[in-house]
C-alpha cells in the first residue's frame, strides 16, 4: 500500500488534496529579520526543545512545526499517524552576534539522547527522530563537527540525522510556546534568558 492509500485509508480528509512531496520536500524560503539567521532542529516533541531554545541567550524567536515530510501544509493530526515521515522541529531565529551556532548545537545536544532511533522516553515515532537540518554549508560543517565531538563522549552510536532545512510548516497556534503558556496542567514555566529550571515536557 502506497503512503497515499495509507493516509486516505486512516481517514486524513485533507491527504488526496496536500498530497505534493515536491512542495513539501523544497526548501525553507522563509527569510528571517534583518541581521538575524534561523537554524533548525529536532529533539524529540517540539515542546520541551522549544522552551530550551526560547531561554537561549541571544535567541530572538523560536517556532515549532513539522518539515523534512511527504505532505504539503501537514496538520498535528496527519504528521501523528506516522505516515507522512514529518520531524517535529523547533525554527530558531537568532542573532548571531549574540549567540553562535555552536552555542545552539549545545542546547540541541543538551536537551535530548540522540542515541535512540525515532523515539526520546515514550515518545516512539518518526516525527520524534533526532535531526539537525542546516539552512547554510557552514552550519552544515558545525553540525558535522559538533555531532563527531558528542560521539567521543557517548558509548552508543549518535543516530542524529544531519540534512539541509526543507520546508518548514508552522504547527497550530496552540503549540506555539505550549510550556510557557501553561503547558498541559495549565503549570506556566519560565522561557525568561538563562533560566535553568527543569523543564517539564508536558507541562
Amino acid at each position: 500500500m502506497n503512503l497515499l492509500s495509507r493516509l486516505v485509508g486512516l481517514g486524513s480528509p485533507r491527504a488526496a488534496d496536500n498530497m505534493n512531496s515536491t512542495a513539501a520536500q523544497g526548501p525553507d524560503d522563509d527569510i528571517p529579520a534583518p541581521g538575524q539567521q534561523f537554524a533548525q532542529f529536532g529533539a524529540g516533541c517540539f515542546w520541551g526543545v522549544e522552551l530550551a531554545f526560547q531561554r537561549a541567550s541571544g535567541v530572538r524567536k523560536t517556532e515549532v512545526g513539522y518539515s523534512q515530510g511527504q505532505l504539503h501544509n501537514p496538520s498535528y493530526e496527519d504528521v501523528c499517524t506516522g505516515t507522512t515521515h514529518h520531524s517535529e522541529v523547533v525554527r530558531v531565529q537568532y542573532d548571531p552576534n549574540e549567540c553562535s551556532y555552536e552555542n545552539l548545537l549545545d542546547v540541541f545536544w543538551a536537551r535530548h539522547d540522540p542515541t535512540t532511533l525515532n523515539r526520546q522516553g515514550n515518545d516512539v515515532g518518526t516525527q520524534y527522530r533526532s535531526g539537525i537540518y542546516y539552512y547554510t554549508p557552514e552550519q552544515e560543517k558545525a553540525a558535522t563537527e559538533s555531532l563527531e565531538q558528542q560521539q567521543k563522549k557517548l558509548n552508543r552510536k549518535i543516530v542524529t540525522e544531519i540534512l539541509p532545512a526543507k520546508k518548514f510548516y508552522r504547527a497550530e497556534e496552540h503549540h506555539q510556546q505550549y510550556l510557557e503558556k501553561g503547558g498541559r496542567f495549565g503549570s506556566k514555566q519560565s522561557a525568561s534568558k538563562g533560566c535553568n529550571d527543569p523543564i517539564r515536557c508536558y507541562g
